[in-house]
């Protein structure tokens, strides 16, 4: 594709995260650094993703972030900073008139350069909007840049955002064990994690095992089929060991038949892309660990913190973000286009990546579980290699600006 000459827009989608706003940074940095000369002359942000961009509800970013300051503390800030939305895309066939609406804001804002931070649904929308500008002959670039703290995207070595929700609950779950270990009553700890389909998260609670030593006892995770008689067995060899049992269960975890653990907590509702919302898996667990061996139980829900704790944030997954922002601006510059921005592991020890590209044709819709080599026989804990592969992930602290004790954010 020859360079286009226009506007571009960048929009957040789906679940937010610690580090999607260093990513949005990322792409106003590449836009501010190529703005003189460059090919895109205005950079838009639409509120609330794609179902803003109809309403035509943008703001110019270059304007609004024209100082360092402002960049800085946009990496900082946790969730969403443009809002989010979960809009599906129809079929074309479906709903024609809603593409051709599309059309005519693109046409209408010279939007020759669109920019999509999200997670698998998103890329469905990056994969449909390429596909149909390119049918209609309206020249234009389409980048998907990658987000999700579940870490399930295929065709990347790891999504911004999940190693600062791994870090926050690696450091969690090293407080929770340290809490639980002060009785001799026998106890056992419930800790549910998010992860419908992919236990990265999960994984994460596990890394002390390669650092201290410590870990929670049990580790289930949704790459493999739960079964409620092997649970209260492994919880009951554990107790024989010392009183204090921890066990981590995903949210996602599911018996034989493919129904939720949880299932029988929630009211059964899914959200625009089909999905059950999911929760009450360690209460569930509780209430047998209560029924069938009779000692003290409590369970405990991670749930959003998982996502915002900025105060706990990766230095590396912010970085990173940043990196993979700006090279989805220097991509769209060199005509890059119908693709999702990668991160390409190219060593280990010492730890390093490049950023690069894939179709995201060969992306959308698709779920990235985790390694059979990173789950025990058993399937009821991680392995070694699990932790090597997540631990650089979560490394360094970010530097958050502080006023009286809170954290400082931008509200845009």
């Amino acid at each position: 594709m020859k360079q286009l000459i226009g506007n571009a827009v960048v929009g957040q989608s789906g679940g937010p995260t610690v580090a999607i706003n260093a990513t949005l940074a990322g792409v106003i940095r590449g836009f501010l650094e190529n703005a003189h000369g460059g090919c895109i002359r205005k950079l838009y942000g639409m509120r609330n993703g794609v179902e803003g961009l109809l309403q035509e509800r943008l703001m110019d970013l270059g304007a609004f972030f024209d100082t360092e300051e402002k960049l800085e503390l946009l990496e900082h800030t946790p969730s969403s900073a443009l809002g989010s939305c979960r809009k599906k895309l129809p079929k074309v066939e479906a709903d024609p008139a809603f593409y051709e609406q599309m059309l005519a804001i693109f046409k209408k804002y010279d939007i020759r350069y669109f920019f999509y931070i999200g997670g698998n649904d998103s890329m469905d929308t990056v994969a449909k909007l390429s596909a149909y500008t390119a049918e209609h002959e309206y020249e234009m670039v389409i980048i998907g840049v990658p987000k999700t703290i579940d870490n399930d995207l295929v065709g990347t070595d790891h999504t911004p955002g999940f190693g600062s929700a791994a870090k926050f609950i690696a450091v969690t779950m090293q407080e929770i064990l340290r809490d639980c270990a002060v009785y001799q009553i026998p106890a056992v700890t419930i800790v549910e994690i998010m992860g419908r389909d992919a236990g990265w998260l999960t994984a994460a609670a596990g890394v002390g095992l390669a650092v201290n030593g410590q870990a929670p006892d049990l580790i289930y995770l949704p790459e493999r089929v739960f079964d409620l008689d092997t649970f209260i067995a492994d919880v009951q060899e554990a107790l024989k060991k010392h009183p204090n049992v921890v066990v981590a269960v995903s949210e996602g975890i599911r018996f034989a038949n493919g129904k939720y653990v949880g299932e029988g907590t929630q009211t059964g509702a899914t959200d625009a892309f089909g999905h059950a919302y999911l929760a009450g898996t360690a209460k569930t667990l509780e209430l047998t660990v209560r029924e069938k061996i009779g000692c003290k139980v409590r369970s405990i829900e991670l749930n959003l913190p998982q996502r915002c704790a900025a105060h706990l944030a990766s230095e590396t997954d912010l970085t990173e973000s940043v990196t993979v922002g700006r090279g989805a601006v220097r991509a769209a510059g060199e005509g890059v286009t119908g693709c999702m921005m990668t991160f390409i592991r190219t060593s280990e020890d010492p730890y390093t990546v490049e950023v690069g590209h894939s179709d995201v044709s060969k992306i959308a819709n698709q779920i990235r579980t985790v390694d059979d080599a990173f789950i025990n026989e058993a399937g009821n804990h991680i392995t070694l290699a699990c932790c090597d592969y997540i631990l650089p992930l979560i490394n360094g602290e970010a530097k958050c600006r502080y006023e009286k004790g809170i954290p400082m954010h931008i509200i845009l």
